[in-house]
C-alpha cells in the first residue's frame, strides 16, 4: 500500500467514489498515516463514520479488511494467537512408543502448522496488502490493550515459542474508539489522533442525497434540519448518521414529501432508541419553540 495516495485531494475523491465524505481534515490524516506508516486512533461519538471510514479505505486501496472487534475479556488467544491444543495432543499421541526425546516432539508442535492465527497475527503475517481495523479499543481493559502496544510500534509480534514475527508489509492500522474510558498515553503515542464528529447539516445533507439515491433534495435538506435540532437537545443518546440515512430511507418508503410534526412523531424511533429521548423530542415536537420541521 505504499504511496497509495499521491497527495490529500487524491484521499478525498476516491473516498468520495465509494460515498464516504471525507473532509479535508480526515482525508489528510489518512495520507499522512500511509506515508508516515503509523496508526490512526480515530475517536468520536457512537454513529459517526469511524468504522466505515477504515472499510472504505480498504476499498479504495483493494486491501483487504481484517477486524478485531473489542469486547470485555478479548485476551491474547482470541487478539494476536492460540496453539491448536487438540492438534498438538493428537501429535503426542502419534509420537508414543517411537523413540524421539521431548525436545523433538516439542520442536515439531510448537511449528508453525500448529499456530492458531487471530487478527492481530494475521494482519502482520498476511503477504497481501491489509487494513487492520481494532473496533471499539476503548472497551478493552488496560491490560489488554498493552497486546497492541509492539505491533503498533514495530509491527511485529513476539511469540515465546517461535520467537518474533515481522510484518511482511505494513498494514494500514486504524483503531476506533467511543471515549467510553481514557486510552493509555502508550497506545495514544504510538497513533495520529483523527477525531470525527457529527456532521454540520449541509455535509449530513450530501451524506443523505448519496446514501439515498430516491430522495428529493428538499427531502433531504428538511431530514438534515430536524437532526440537527435533534442533536441539540440533551438526550441519552443522539442520532448517529446511520441513523439518519434509516430515517430518509423510511419517509421514501412512507411517501412522504414534507415532514410535519405528526410524520416526525410516527416515524422518531428510527432516530432514537430511548424512551426518554423519544418523549423529551416529542415534547420539543410539540411545542412552539420546539424542533423546527
Amino acid at each position: 500500500m505504499s504511496n497509495r495516495f499521491s497527495d490529500v485531494a487524491t484521499v478525498q475523491s476516491d473516498l468520495r467514489d465509494v460515498h464516504y465524505l471525507a473532509d479535508e481534515g480526515i482525508a489528510g490524516v489518512v495520507y499522512l498515516a500511509e506515508r508516515l506508516e503509523k496508526p490512526i486512533l480515530v475517536e468520536g461519538p457512537a454513529g459517526t463514520g469511524k468504522t466505515q471510514l477504515a472499510k472504505s479505505v480498504s476499498e479504495i486501496t483493494g486491501a483487504r479488511l481484517i477486524r478485531l472487534q473489542c469486547y470485555e475479556g478479548l485476551d491474547e488467544s482470541k487478539a494476536l494467537y492460540e496453539w491448536n491444543y487438540k492438534k498438538q495432543l493428537l501429535r503426542i499421541q502419534s509420537e508414543r512408543g517411537d523413540e524421539h526425546s521431548w525436545d523433538d516432539v516439542s520442536d515439531d508442535i510448537f511449528s508453525d502448522q500448529f499456530l492458531l492465527t487471530r487478527p492481530l497475527l494475521e494482519a502482520i503475517s498476511a503477504d497481501d496488502p491489509v487494513v487492520l481495523l481494532i473496533d471499539e479499543v476503548d472497551r478493552l481493559e488496560v491490560e489488554t490493550e498493552a497486546l497492541l502496544l509492539e505491533i503498533l510500534s514495530d509491527y511485529q509480534v513476539s511469540i515465546p515459542e517461535l520467537g518474533t514475527i515481522q510484518a511482511k508489509q505494513i498494514p494500514l492500522v486504524f483503531l476506533t474508539s467511543n471515549n467510553t474510558r481514557e486510552l493509555s498515553e502508550a497506545l495514544k503515542r504510538r497513533c495520529l489522533y483523527l477525531h470525527v464528529d457529527y456532521p454540520d447539516m449541509e455535509r449530513e445533507k450530501e451524506i443523505v442525497l448519496t446514501k439515498v439515491p430516491d430522495i428529493t433534495e428538499n427531502l433531504a435538506d428538511q431530514v438534515a434540519r430536524v437532526v440537527r435540532s435533534i442533536r441539540q437537545l440533551e438526550l441519552k443518546k443522539a442520532p448517529s448518521v446511520s441513523e439518519t440515512i434509516d430515517w430518509a430511507k423510511t419517509l421514501i418508503l412512507l411517501g412522504v414529501e414534507k415532514i410535519d410534526e405528526q410524520t416526525a412523531a410516527d416515524t422518531i424511533n428510527i432516530l432514537l432508541k430511548y424512551q426518554s429521548d423519544i418523549k423529551k423530542t416529542l415534547k420539543e415536537l410539540g411545542s412552539a419553540d420546539g424542533v423546527s420541521v
